[in-house]
């Protein structure tokens, strides 16, 4: 019996409940998944690779087939070195429909037998990104809702002027 792998990337700097949804529902799609964090240093990201890597795990304890796993430079690359069959991405809106149908065009072009899934969040998380939510917290507004409790924990703990 083959089993199907798929690869889900992000920065997810921090995670959110959008982010979650969409792993739910890979979930119930693929056998295994794996949650990608992009070690991209250029997005000056709040939170380290390491910290990212501690909140998706505290996350996704309750996944039997989901691990997390980091990766730079070609995604095709990545996906070849996990013997993944498909990559899994999440479209909230008809503008990252066209950033990521360009990207799986050239993913494919790079790997032919690579296949691009893509998925929608659950309509109540169709507008939230983790820099929407980093700035809303930085400006004071509430996030609750949108990431895990424990993500609030920690902006607290590293963005001074955040939501008290």
């Amino acid at each position: 019996m083959n089993t199907v792998k798929a690869i889900y990337p992000g920065s997810f700097d921090p995670v959110t409940n959008g982010h979650l949804d969409l792993i739910t529902r890979g979930t119930k799609i693929f056998d295994h998944l794996v949650v990608a964090i992009l070690k991209n240093s250029g997005k000056n990201p709040l939170f380290s690779v390491a910290e990212r890597v501690e909140m998706l795990s505290e996350a996704l304890a309750g996944f039997s087939n989901v691990s997390v796993a980091t990766f730079d430079g070609l995604l095709v690359d990545f996906v070849r070195e996990q013997h993944a069959q498909a990559v899994m991405r999440g479209i909230r809106a008809i503008s990252d429909y066209e950033y990521e149908l360009q990207m799986a065009l050239m993913n494919r072009r790079l790997a032919p037998d690579l296949e691009t899934v893509f998925l929608m969040p659950d309509g109540k998380y169709s507008f939230v990104s983790s820099r929407l939510v980093k700035e809303v917290f930085t400006l004071g507004g509430s996030i609750e809702g949108l990431v895990p409790q424990f993500v609030i924990e920690r902006l607290k703990a590293r963005v001074p002027n955040g939501h008290p």
